[in-house]
């Protein structure tokens, strides 16, 4: 039986993944820094539980300790993506995570030599934007287009039961630092909340969520696809989170400078504007659901891909979405999907990947579906399948059925 362990393996999303890899009958280990939580859940699948501080490289190695894949989903990544890796490729164990972090996807591309040399494969940004997004497009490069030359990458998600500090603090370093976007062949660098960025904004018919604006997002897919598809002469990725009043609050703190990480003294205790900030945020969060009459979670994500088959247009618009799942189920399935397609083997390696770069669509979709099955998940609202819309050169559509 194959050991995983699941870093973060009782939060929001590492919950989601931990489940989906005890359905698939793997051996999960579910470390994380809330002992209570991990036990609970332990005891309900059946796994191993331990208490880890990510933060300590000693508590690192006795998590990683006679396992077979590493899969990690603490966040904020820009904290530990870097040295969770390291310390798997100290340990020679092969890894994956939900990085949807742009500096420290970066960083950890940068440890591939380190990860060749040690024998491991490192599969970062395995969760849904990027990872499914990245999927898609390999997707329609294998078997829809001759050439892929532009990718949009949409995403939105809201109505969890809860939003974890991490969730919160990468949504607003996504607000607070440059996004990269590659466009007419070259990257270029926009502000999410200045005119800049507020030139991309646009508006998306999301299938089981409706008609909603996304914003640039530094997601990794704008860097490490330019590097996969050599025709490709734009990627961008756009998100957002509802309902919109509680994004719309989130961009107001940035906008009036509370969301700095800069330590202060407030009556003898040192805390940062960007903690009391998330934990505003938090504590508000229930009123803007109730307001928005939001009971539940949904979430989707839209992939346009456009390209040339026999010298002609073409466009493939994939949707995946769901009106009773959101964040978890979205990212924490293909994490799963990952971390099991790694211990078969079918990841390629050694060194550091990107989905597009490490996963064969032929095995991931499959898996993907029979896990979304086993855990009661649709893959696509109402009709149960991921619904991907073929533009032909001439304008016509056509739906392209997907699914099992």
């Amino acid at each position: 039986m194959t050991r995983i362990v699941v870093l973060g393996g009782c939060g929001g999303i590492g919950t989601v993944a931990s489940r989906a890899l005890s359905a698939a009958g793997a051996e999960v280990v579910i470390a994380d820094l809330d002992e209570r939580r991990a036990s609970e859940l332990a005891a309900e699948l059946g796994a191993e539980s331990l208490t880890l501080d990510a933060s300590s490289p000693e508590s690192l190695s006795a998590a990683m300790d006679g396992a077979e894949v590493v899969l990690n989903c603490v966040g904020p990544f820009y904290r530990f993506g870097p040295p969770v890796l390291a310390a798997a490729i100290a340990a020679q164990i092969d890894y994956v995570d939900v990085c949807d972090d742009l500096a420290p996807t970066r960083v950890m591309l940068a440890m591939d030599g380190s990860a060749r040399d040690a024998g491991v494969t490192a599969l970062v940004g395995m969760g849904n934007s990027p990872g499914i997004a990245n999927v898609f497009v390999r997707l329609c490069a294998d078997q829809l287009l001759d050439m892929v030359e532009t990718v949009d990458i949409m995403h939105v998600h809201g109505g969890e039961p809860e939003e974890g500090a991490g969730v919160l603090k990468h949504r607003i370093h996504a607000m607070v630092h440059p996004v990269p976007l590659f466009v007419d062949g070259d990257f270029l660098e926009v502000h999410q909340l200045d005119a800049d960025g507020q030139a991309f904004v646009r508006e998306f018919d999301f299938r089981d969520v409706g008609r909603m604006p996304v914003h640039p997002y530094p997601h990794p897919e704008t860097i490490t696809l330019p590097r996969s598809f050599p025709g490709l002469r734009r990627a961008t990725n756009l998100g957002v989170v509802f309902p919109l009043s509680y994004f719309e609050r989130t961009q107001e703190l940035v906008r009036v400078g509370a969301c700095s990480d800069e330590p202060v003294t407030v009556g003898g205790a040192e805390v940062t504007p960007l903690d009391v900030s998330v934990a505003l945020l938090q504590r508000q969060r229930p009123d803007f659901l109730a307001a928005a009459g939001i009971t539940g979670p949904a979430g989707c994500l839209a992939v346009e891909v456009s390209g040339r088959k026999d010298g002609a247009a073409h466009t493939y618009v994939f949707q995946l979405s769901s009106r009773a799942a959101g964040a978890g189920e979205g990212t924490g399935i293909p994490a799963a999907v990952g971390a099991l397609l790694m211990a078969r083997g079918k990841v390629s390696g050694p060194g550091v990947v990107a989905p597009e770069q490490g996963v064969d669509p032929v095995d991931f979709l499959p898996l993907a579906f029979d896990l979304m099955a086993r855990l009661g998940v649709s893959a696509g609202g109402d009709s149960g399948v991921i619904h991907l819309e073929h533009i032909g050169p001439d304008g016509s559509r056509d739906v392209i059925p997907l699914g099992v």
